[in-house]
């Protein structure tokens, strides 16, 4: 059996291995079979979601607003990154501000940015963006303001001129960082997404979980949480794979 072989077997002999104990714990009574299901009522539950078209056009929805989110947020999160970390004046301005925007929670944002763009889609693109942004920001700024001072004497002591050194030194250099913060902030991305679906919403993963919820139908409420960890970690292995093959001189 190859390495390959082996990367594959891992996560799925430990979700074989987490359902059938979760089989055994609903088949021998050990659970509250009205507040926690077993793997089979989960199952059906998805297959009626997908037979009458609900599952796939709440995936489809979540999906492009956690995409478009997503990349609003990391384009404007490494920008900001580059310019807190090299410009002087603008990292004075703003990056304090930042950081007192850290600890503020999307689902805190939800009603602000309703009032703001309405219940439409703007509104959750902003929710997703902010928390994308903040993420994506800060390992950016710590990536290029942390480049080994040695690399940027080489570069100076060659010739070399200021835009070759920020795109052939400063760029790689913070490439992993960078790498590392659009990962943290694709999985950053559901979370928020969620949060902005809980309100103002007719279709979306969130949504569907908010109605389970009222209709306590925790086996489609199980669904739900299925489908957005397996995007989540659908995505993370995404972004490794793009990391080493992109910033392949970074070891792991």
């Amino acid at each position: 059996m190859t390495s390959k072989d082996l990367d594959f077997a891992k996560p799925l002999f430990s979700i074989l291995f987490v359902i059938a104990v979760w089989q055994a714990a609903h088949t021998f009574g050990l659970t509250n079979r009205n507040l926690f299901p077993g793997p089979w009522e989960v199952a059906t539950a998805s297959v009626k979601l997908f037979n009458d078209g609900v599952m796939m056009k709440d995936l489809k929805t979540s999906v492009s607003r956690a995409v478009v989110g997503f990349s609003i947020g990391a384009s404007l999160g490494i920008l900001a990154g580059i310019l807190t970390a090299r410009v002087a004046l603008v990292r004075l301005a703003v990056y304090p501000f930042f950081n007192i925007l850290r600890p503020i929670p999307a689902i805190a944002l939800v009603p602000i940015a309703i009032v703001w763009f309405g219940i439409g889609e703007e509104s959750k693109y902003f929710v997703i963006a902010y928390t994308v942004f903040l993420a994506v920001w800060l390992a950016t700024h710590h990536g290029m303001e942390h480049v080994p001072e040695t690399y940027i004497r080489a570069s100076r002591s060659l010739g070399a001129p200021w835009w070759r050194e920020f795109f052939e030194v400063v760029v790689p250099a913070a490439a992993p960082h960078i790498f590392a913060g659009l990962r943290f902030g694709a999985a950053l991305s559901f979370l928020s997404l969620v949060a902005a679906e809980l309100t103002g919403s007719s279709a979306g993963i969130g949504y569907r979980l908010e109605e389970a919820r009222q209709y306590f139908q925790v086996d489609r409420m199980f669904v739900g949480l299925i489908q957005l960890g397996l995007l989540g970690a659908a995505l993370d292995a995404f972004f490794v794979f793009a990391s080493k093959r992109i910033v392949h001189w970074e070891t792991t």
